[in-house]
């Protein structure tokens, strides 16, 4: 049999039927009836909305005063500002929606698709293996069961256009492409999470394999490969520096081998590449048994059920069983894919193999907490293998090695019936093993006659197009992990009526003062709950990120989540909703899902006003929450570790006094009867805070109780002032007597440049 010459129509037929079968799998989600939960929802959308209203509003994104008591969007990677689709889907939709965010998703998903489609066609693998590599990699895999992992999911999207970029770079030792491979490796890297670190280093023993390995000189690989570079550089080189920034002011500068090694996936995950629900992944979570449940003797791994899934599809599996036996070792490009797939798969596997302690010698590989992050690329590599695997079935000169076929497939569905035996949990695994087997069958039917239907038009790709619809359809489709209806997150709608935020933001217009901003906490309520501030603009002293500053986690021991009433933790300088410190931040009110005397044990009777009983909350009233801006007259000198560490604050009047770590000044003045006084907010917008200050004999200290950033400046009069750290968390400037215009600014860029040419200045 000769191989078949394959047609540009081909291909467009290719991307055709990709395009329908991604629409026709996303539709549950592009139509509103169910959205992609968790982290999509209770993290990225309130970002998305954040970012919506902030250009709308002719604000500035980069930092947001909603949550954690202030915090740096333009270094966070989550925050969605680089992220182009979402950049742009923001300026355009002053509201967006849930369903505007999940199809931004599946849309970057499907050009990856089709970029590898491109990929594909420009090593002329036939156009099915191209379209099985396109569905498997933007449905099946990480992709489909993690996709609420927003932020990661963009990473991987971005991997199969940079390759195909960069490998037509490399083809055509052309400058230009190298360009744009840069430009894509620059979106893919401002990613700045586990996936886009991995790619990277895929892509650049790519890069480093097609030099040494192409026909060409090594010479003619310079030229696209410097474009690419300074061009990659010059978009990422900024905003990937306040990343580093934040990272070492962060709680989390690096993450040490132990804790890594808790977010490693375990062996028996793999035999979900055989049945997607083997384990009971897409049931309720009383049903799952799969690791790293506590049958499995793996307490400590902290992986969620559905980090655990990597089900591509049955016929992905049997092209890569096939593959093995047949033209493995035939191209050069497909074993360094196999290499980059066995690197990718021991790195997943973290502390089941010695190999993840070697890696973790990798510079960055200590940034990040979870080897099963891998699973993302590992995915994606093994859609490029699966679509090769077709390709050279329907290709080959002898029929298609259908015994060898049988014998594995048998021994892995053995392999699972025996580990479900032995976990005691059969019963449970036989209806998924026997789905599994018959798509498992329909896919080795078509492998077996993938010779056949290659010689007649189009035939092969229906078969294939149609094969894995089906299957993705069923065994990915939405499940709890995936799809959730979308009122469950009502709450997160800028439109919601929902009772407790009507409330909050009711009671805070009442509160609303000159010198007043009040922050509330939501805490135990739901896991969707903590970042609704930034969709309705309230300030909050938490929220949800993963990345928070060091310094406010250390000062009030704040944990990356409230979802839970066991998740609200306190520290030694905050020890209770009666405390100093919560009435230096402003917190005002405090929603909770359970009765606070559950939450807070140190609360007596009378230290908060019950206020209602809501649908979700129990909401509470804190009439000690000093306003967001003060004058004080008297600086007292402390030693702000000493007080984290003890948690002992000195018994002053706050409204007048301020904590300095600069020599102290106490002049006591006082102004005279009838003499104005104080500091009142002129305006407050997320990067800039102007306030009115008349400060009296003798000078005093305008004190901005927002969390300290080394980005933030500050003027009086127009003049540079300098920004001292105030009451262990916030800010200060220290004013002379009379009536001053006092204002904060947020500067990164300013601040990033002084601190890399090591300048300083007010």
């Amino acid at each position: 049999m000769t191989e078949r010459p394959q047609t540009t129509v081909s291909y467009g037929a290719a991307a055709l039927v990709f395009l329908a079968a991604a629409v026709a799998l996303a539709f549950p989600w592009l139509s509103g009836r169910v959205t992609v939960p968790w982290d999509a929802k209770a993290h990225f959308q309130p970002q998305f909305a954040f970012l919506a209203h902030a250009l709308h509003s002719g604000q500035s994104p980069f930092w947001t005063p909603n949550v954690f008591a202030g915090s740096p969007q333009l270094a966070d990677p989550q925050s969605l500002i680089f992220s182009p689709f979402f950049l742009i889907a923001a300026w355009l939709v002053p509201e967006p929606s849930f369903a505007l965010e999940d199809a931004i998703v599946f849309a970057m998903l499907a050009t990856g698709g089709l970029a590898f489609i491109a990929y594909f066609r420009d090593r002329k693998f036939s156009a099915e293996g191209a379209l099985l590599c396109a569905l498997a990699f933007a449905f099946g895999g990480s992709a489909a069961w993690r996709i609420q992992h927003t932020g990661q999911v963009m990473s991987l999207a971005w991997f199969p256009v940079t390759l195909f970029l960069l490998a037509r770079a490399l083809d055509r030792r052309s400058a230009q492409w190298g360009a744009y491979a840069g430009v894509a490796a620059a979106f893919l890297v401002l990613g700045r999470d586990q996936v886009a670190f991995l790619e990277v280093l895929v892509l650049s023993a790519y890069a480093v394999f097609r030099v040494f390995s192409d026909d060409a000189k090594i010479s003619t690989a310079i030229a696209p490969l410097v474009a690419g570079a300074a061009c990659g550089v010059a978009i990422i080189i900024v905003p990937l520096s306040l990343t580093m920034e934040l990272a070492s002011q962060s709680n989390r500068p690096a993450i040490d081998l132990a804790g890594a090694l808790r977010g490693s996936l375990h062996p028996a995950a793999l035999l979900t590449f055989v049945s997607a629900n083997l384990f009971g992944t897409d049931g309720p979570l009383a049903n799952f048994w799969g690791p790293p449940a506590l049958v499995f003797g793996s307490p400590d791994l902290f992986l969620a059920r559905n980090m655990c899934d990597v089900y591509m599809g049955a016929l992905p599996l049997v092209s890569l069983i096939a593959l093995t036996r047949h033209g493995l070792p035939s191209n050069r490009e497909i074993s360094f894919f196999t290499a980059a797939a066995l690197a990718l798969l021991l790195y997943a596997l973290g502390r089941f193999t010695p190999a993840f302690a070697l890696m973790f010698h990798i510079p960055g590989v200590d940034l990040f907490r979870r080897p099963a992050d891998a699973t993302f690329p590992l995915c994606a590599v093994l859609a490029i293998l699966a679509g090769f695997g077709l390709n050279v079935v329907a290709n080959a000169p002898s029929r298609p090695p259908l015994r060898f076929l049988t014998a594995a497939l048998a021994a892995l569905f053995a392999l699972a019936i025996a580990l479900a035996w032995s976990k005691d949990h059969l019963s449970a695994a036989l209806l998924p093993l026997a789905e599994s087997a018959g798509f498992a069958a329909l896919a080795f039917l078509v492998i077996a006659f993938a010779p056949q239907l290659a010689m007649r038009r189009y035939a092969l790709l229906a078969a294939v197009g149609a094969t894995m619809t089906l299957d993705l359809a069923f065994n990915n489709g939405p499940n709890e992990s995936t799809a959730l209806p979308p009122q469950n997150f009502d709450v997160l709608r800028a439109d919601t009526q929902n009772d407790t935020i009507a409330l909050l933001r009711a009671r805070l217009a009442a509160t609303a003062a000159p010198d007043r901003r009040d922050r509330v906490e939501l805490a135990g309520i739901d896991f969707h709950w903590p970042n609704a501030s930034l969709v309705h603009g309230f300030d909050q002293e938490f929220g949800y990120n993963p990345v928070r500053l060091r310094l406010l986690e250390e000062a009030t021991g704040v944990g990356d989540h409230l979802a839970l009433p066991e998740q609200r933790v306190f520290s030694k300088l905050y020890p209770s909703y009666r405390s100093t410190l919560a009435d230096l931040i402003g917190l005002r009110f405090i929603a909770t899902g359970v009765p606070i005397e559950e939450i807070d044990k140190n609360l007596k009777p009378g230290d908060l006003e019950f206020i209602a009983r809501t649908k979700d909350a129990y909401v509470y009233e804190n009439k000690r929450a000093l306003p967001r801006v003060l004058l004080a007259t008297c600086a007292t000198r402390v030693d702000f570790a000493q007080m984290i560490e003890d948690g002992v604050w000195p018994d002053l009047d706050y409204r007048a006094s301020v904590l300095l770590e600069e020599p102290p000044v106490c002049r006591h003045s006082r102004p005279e009867p009838g003499e104005a006084s104080g500091a009142r907010i002129r305006s407050y917008g997320n990067t800039e805070v102007i306030i009115d200050a008349d400060v009296p004999q003798g000078g005093g200290y305008v004190v901005l109780n927002d969390i300290f950033h080394p980005s933030w400046t500050a003027q009086i009069d127009g003049e540079p002032a300098d920004i001292m750290r105030a009451n262990v968390m916030f800010r200060a400037v220290a004013a002379p007597q009379g009536r001053h215009e006092v204002r904060f600014v947020y500067r990164p860029f300013l601040s990033l440049w002084r601190r890399l040419t090591g300048r300083s200045g007010g």
